[in-house]
């Protein structure tokens, strides 16, 4: 019951990082129908080009060896082993070229759904593969419901194919019944060739019916829920709390590096109470004025403070205060535009030190 409510939270598509995590896992959809599909292909292709020239071969050579038994000797062990290799050699040869078109088959039927990757994860030992309970739900949930579906499917056509195409060969099979061995092998082959043809043709509609079905399936699986969503966004971009709280950190430990450059300030230019710009300007160290804090509001007021308690001199002028608040940044210099009004500001500033110092 668990498991249904869980299904049925899953109404979110699954993310693109999901879906690559899964490839990578090797969790891809795969029809089993393709495969079959693809030995009954290789089956009908040796059958049409290699079946007539082996079988015969492999016909001449059992009749000579049946015909004529006393031409083998069997006195010892050897000669038993001899001729057990020359009959396995035999018919080696002859289905050698059917068990080479059905390893293709398997194989081309794997590779041209799914690109080939190794991966270790598949073959690691996991306990939930000899799990009686998620064997017992594979068994008997959807999935295997479908499997089963399947099975009857193929054997239901499978009968009607052999009764439709038997019933049409019945009097060419008695036939050739009638007639020299050899003819006689065409006349099957040339029946097992209608048969595989038809069941070529079922299979190819049940595997293609299959491969959509098995990609359906496989995205409805990897289905996520609102949470799922929501923690898979936190972990790729960071936690919004986190990252909000770590900014907040940083602008701190920006304001309080600003509060101790103060007091090395040259001028404070204000806006009497909602900006407030720290600038520092050394003759041999400075190319231009630089800025050593800024701040509005509660953060201008503080660096009034801290200038007022540090004998830094303080020139209001809302204008400025407030063209240079946009446009300066900290620990940068001024815009060349600024210059000569802070140049003024700054002679102002070097006068009044020449006459304390006069004083």
């Amino acid at each position: 019951m668990a498991e249904d409510v869980d299904k049925e939270s899953k109404t979110e598509e699954a993310t693109e990082k999901k879906i690559r995590d899964t490839i990578e896992k090797g969790k891809l959809p795969q029809s089993k129908e393709t495969g079959i599909l693809a030995s009954f292909v290789a089956i009908l292709l040796f059958t049409v080009f290699f079946a007539g020239g082996s079988i015969m071969e492999l016909g001449s050579f059992l009749s000579v060896f049946l015909e004529k038994p006393d031409a083998w000797t069997m006195d010892t062990s050897n000669d038993v082993v001899e001729l057990s290799r020359m009959v396995t050699l035999e018919i080696g040869k002859a289905v050698a070229s059917l068990l080479l078109l059905l390893v293709a088959a398997g194989i081309g039927s794997s590779v041209l759904q799914n690109v080939p990757q190794f991966v270790g994860e598949r073959i690691r030992p996991q306990a939930s593969r000899i799990s009686l309970a998620k064997g017992w739900s594979r068994l008997f949930g959807v999935q295997g419901f479908v499997e089963f579906l399947k099975s009857v499917g193929k054997m239901v056509f499978a009968i009607a194919v052999l009764c439709f195409v038997l019933s049409d060969s019945l009097r060419q099979f008695l036939a050739g019944m009638l007639t020299q061995t050899t003819d006689f092998v065409l006349v099957i082959r040339s029946m097992a060739i209608d048969i595989l043809v038809s069941i070529v043709a079922v299979m190819g509609l049940i595997a293609g019916i299959d491969i959509v079905w098995s990609r359906f399936h496989w995205r409805q699986d990897l289905r996520m829920t609102k949470q799922e969503v929501k923690d898979e966004m936190k972990q790729s971009e960071g936690d919004p709390i986190v990252k909000s709280r770590l900014r907040s950190l940083a602008r701190d430990r920006a304001r309080r590096r600003m509060m101790t450059a103060v007091p090395n300030a040259t001028l404070v230019i204000a806006n009497p109470t909602h900006y407030a710009i720290a600038l520092r300007y050394a003759r041999d160290k400075d190319s231009a004025p630089m800025v050593l804090a800024k701040g509005t509001d509660l953060v201008a007021l503080k660096i009034r403070e801290i200038a007022e308690a540090n004998n830094v001199p303080v020139f209001e002028d809302v204008a400025l205060a407030r063209s240079m608040y946009k446009q300066v940044s900290v620990d940068s210099v001024i815009p060349q535009q600024f210059y000569q009004a802070v140049a003024e500001l700054i002679r102002v500033v070097y006068a009044n030190k020449a006459k304390r110092k006069l004083q």
